[in-house]
């Protein structure tokens, strides 16, 4: 990293006036980045996954290119079965009497108003981002499952090679690099900035998706997307023959879209774009907790493979409707679209052709800005989608929700491993000399060993784990709550921050920590867990104690843990962001969804 990506904090005094410690302060890495450059991230190196696969059976996997040569055969073998069966007395029949046109009420609009080419742009243009930036979050955690479990085996769909036998691989280490002119961002395990793009650029999707509604209801252009009648069906079956055979059926969609064209727009804006929005906030770990009726049914990992169905389904609707628009007339149907005209002017093509510019520019532009001015994107981001956070990490939860029977078979390991030779001494003596040291901006500062933390009102809960990368699993947590931690240290007025400190060392060097609201302290299922699935914390999942806050993403429940800080503020902690994770690698301090 060279001295024109960082500055330094002058970190806060780490000794009091009366020589005692005060905090692990000095342990922390205060440097300032602000660029990913090839030291990004301790330099994590590339690795790329395999071509995506899909499970077939219990342990067979198809793999997906396979489909670029069976759909060119089917194409084929259906263009020759239609143009055979189109001249069949029996199919011309059926066709004459269903022509492809769908029903329209007399009061239905003639022609698109001029916003409808804003829109078409507009869709188009943040689609991109969100898209691309998805598939990074993607690459993140490469596997999707049906249950709420994510048992290595039981996953659906993969991208990544089958999981080791190694007991302490990690979620980061199965994590993969894509091109950068695919993903946004596409190094590996870049999901910080590309949650930033995804979820920021959600937010204007939305907004633009809101707008489009009320033109759609106000101006009566619903009623060209929605199906008036069940002939659509049948019509919508001679639009395909006549496709397939390469004669096109006679168009006309100034005045009214054919009956497949009404099912796929119908389809698109009243299933797909609510569900991308539903499915979205499946994966948020605060609402989950909270709507406890709702996410039972509707897991996590359902969310996420639904929500990666729908991005199928954009992907698809977009070529296919680009395909058809440039060979089904393409200076009429970009009048329609662009220029709100009913003619075989260029006047649409040109500002279609403009469009294009900017969507190119942006592509190219994206992912080398991101790398160059990545607090750019973060603060962009959380100006997008922060007061939505914001809400969201206030629901507060109640326990109750899991039983032993949801118990996860697998939960898998993430982080960078504590290697000092300080945890290896506590390690090799089970910990007997650990103290847990409890300080900052509190009446009552003290070190607890284990035992003494064993012996304060025992808290046990079972809670399922969100990762910002996308797994997540179940387990049972047993440990003393932060509220029984509260009532022993009496945190001053002025606290409103609570920092963890971690024996582990970042990728970057300095000591893993995060910052947490004093106010989800008091939250029934924030705890500190010294035992798992009635056994003692295991080295992999955070020996000897770990946070757990179940309204956070997993990346902000802090492992290892050697210390405690109550303050003011985290901006003179570290580098003065929150946590590690948004020191260094762009995350951010709230991450409720």
């Amino acid at each position: 990293m060279d001295s024109s990506s960082k500055d330094h904090h002058v970190p806060a005094p780490d000794v009091g006036p009366d020589g005692a410690k005060l905090s692990f302060r000095s342990e922390l890495d205060s440097t300032h980045y602000t660029v990913v450059d090839e030291h990004w991230a301790g330099g994590v190196p590339a690795q790329y996954g395999v071509a995506p696969r899909v499970r077939i059976g219990r342990s067979k996997w198809f793999n997906l290119l396979w489909l670029i040569p069976i759909g060119l055969l089917l194409l084929i073998i259906g263009i020759a079965v239609a143009k055979g069966i189109r001249e069949l007395p029996a199919v011309a029949d059926f066709i004459h009497q269903y022509p492809g046109e769908s029903e329209l009420p007399d009061n239905a609009p003639v022609g698109f108003p001029a916003w409808v080419g804003w829109q078409h742009f507009l869709n188009l243009f943040l689609m991109i981002f969100i898209i691309r930036s998805g598939v990074t979050i993607i690459a993140d955690h490469p596997r999707f499952y049906w249950t709420r479990h994510s048992t290595p085996g039981k996953d659906w769909f993969r991208m990544q090679k089958p999981v080791p036998s190694d007991p302490l691989y990690t979620a980061k280490q199965d994590s993969i690099t894509l091109p950068d002119g695919v993903g946004l961002p596409g190094r590996r395990h870049s999901i910080g900035l590309a949650r930033w793009w995804h979820l920021g650029v959600d937010t204007l999707w939305l907004l633009n998706g809101i707008i489009f509604y009320i033109l759609i209801f106000t101006t009566g252009q619903w009623m060209r997307l929605v199906p008036m009648s069940w002939d659509v069906i049948p019509n919508s079956i001679s639009v395909a023959i006549q496709y397939l055979s390469l004669d096109w059926p006679v168009e006309n969609g100034w005045v009214n879209y054919n009956s497949l064209q009404v099912i796929a727009y119908f389809i698109t804006v009243f299933i797909a774009a609510p569900a991308a929005l539903i499915t979205g906030l499946g994966m948020s770990p605060a609402l989950s907790t909270r709507f406890r009726r709702i996410s039972s049914v509707f897991s996590i990992q359902l969310a996420r493979s639904l929500h990666f169905l729908v991005l199928c389904w954009f992907v698809m609707f977009i070529v296919i409707h680009v395909t058809l628009v440039l060979t089904t007339g393409a200076l009429r149907n970009l009048n329609h679209m662009y220029a709100a005209r009913d003619d075989d002017s260029w006047v649409g093509f040109s500002i279609f052709a403009a469009s294009m510019v900017v969507v190119i520019v942006g592509w190219v532009a994206a992912t080398p800005f991101t790398y160059r001015h990545p607090r750019v994107v973060q603060k962009v981001g959380y100006a997008l989608i922060g007061p939505a956070q914001r809400l969201f990490e206030h629901l507060d939860s109640k326990p109750g929700q899991y039983s032993e029977k949801d118990i996860s078979p697998y939960f898998w390991h993430n982080g960078k491993y504590p290697e000092t030779e300080e945890y290896k001494q506590l390690e090799a003596g089970s910990f007997a000399d650990y103290k847990l040291r409890i300080n900052g901006l509190v009446e009552n500062p003290v070190e607890l060993s284990l035992e003494q933390l064993r012996a304060l009102p025992n808290h046990e809960q079972i809670t399922q784990h969100f990762c910002i990368q996308g797994w997540s699993g179940i387990a049972k947590w047993g440990g003393v709550s932060m509220q029984s931690i509260l009532d022993v240290v009496k945190p001053r007025p002025e606290a409103k921050w609570v920092i963890f400190y971690s024996y582990a060392v970042g990728p970057d060097g300095g000591i893993y920590y995060d910052a947490q609201p004093i106010e989800q302290m008091s939250y029934e299922l924030t705890m500190l867990a010294y035992d798992m699935n009635d056994d003692t914390l295991s080295f992999g999942h955070g020996a000897p104690l770990r946070l757990r806050n179940e309204v956070q993403l997993g990346f902000k429940l802090v492992k290892w843990i050697k210390g405690i800080e109550f303050v003011e503020h985290f901006s003179d902690v570290g580098g003065g962001l929150g946590g590690y994770n948004n020191d260094h690698e762009f995350f951010g301090y709230r991450q409720s969804i």
